[in-house]
């Protein structure tokens, strides 16, 4: 499987090229369009590269479109559902976790969970649905603006805002915490912050969609 990007960083496009055979999964609506030799299948069936049906977009969706070359190489768009890059990722029987929302597709062999004990339950009051997606192949992550990549050394942290951190590795160790008292949550416009601590790497978003949506909320027409 080849892939490639276009109209990047701004509003990327993932078109993924086929050989006889090969297939990719996708969370559903992010399909652009695809050749006509490239079928789709959507279902939650197959062992192996979806082993829980409600784990894509954090338990939002009970489908995933897995699309397939027939008898030649075919090609496959896809698009995230907001403006923004998109990172690829190479697993060699390793775990990448992405937060709900960001996972955009995955190669054969990759397993993708939200089954992941006590990770879930964990991650809840920090509005976070995490995918353990494991294995070996390709994950592709989207961003809502532009994607940082964030390497920490043996000891060294860092803080990232819940709403901006969209995948981490299975190396680095994190814990999460709250900024503040309420009042200066409430009044800061910040809430839960993790804090990784390398050795390890993680990913986070420029953008804040809930900042863009309470920015233009109160310029949106109502029946008021």
């Amino acid at each position: 499987m080849d892939y490639e990007f276009t109209h990047r960083p701004s509003y990327t496009h993932l078109i993924v090229t086929l050989e006889p055979g090969e297939s990719v999964i996708a969370e559903p609506g992010a399909m652009v369009g695809h050749s006509a030799n490239v079928s789709m299948d959507t279902g939650t069936s197959r062992d192996g590269l979806l082993s829980s049906a409600k784990s894509l977009l954090g338990g939002e969706s009970a489908f995933a479109n897995e699309f397939t070359a027939e008898d030649e190489p075919g090609t496959v768009t896809f698009a995230p559902p907001s403006p923004g890059d998109v990172m690829p990722h190479e697993l060699r029987d390793e775990t990448l976790y992405s937060t709900d929302g960001a996972f955009l597709a995955a190669t054969a062999g990759i397993d993708i969970d939200s089954e992941i004990g006590g990770l879930k339950s964990m991650l809840g009051e920090a509005s976070v649905t995490p995918l353990a997606l494991k294995g070996t192949g390709t994950v592709f992550i989207d961003a809502y603006g532009g994607l940082e990549k964030l390497e920490l050394a043996a000891g060294e942290s860092y803080v990232l805002d819940n709403e901006h951190l969209i995948a981490w590795d299975d190396q680095v160790d994190y814990s999460i915490r709250r900024v503040g008292n309420l009042k200066s949550t409430l009044l800061s416009g910040e809430g839960l912050v993790f804090e990784f601590t390398g050795p390890g790497t993680a990913w986070y978003q420029t953008r804040d969609m809930d900042a863009l949506v309470s920015v233009l909320a109160p310029r949106l027409p109502s029946d008021n």
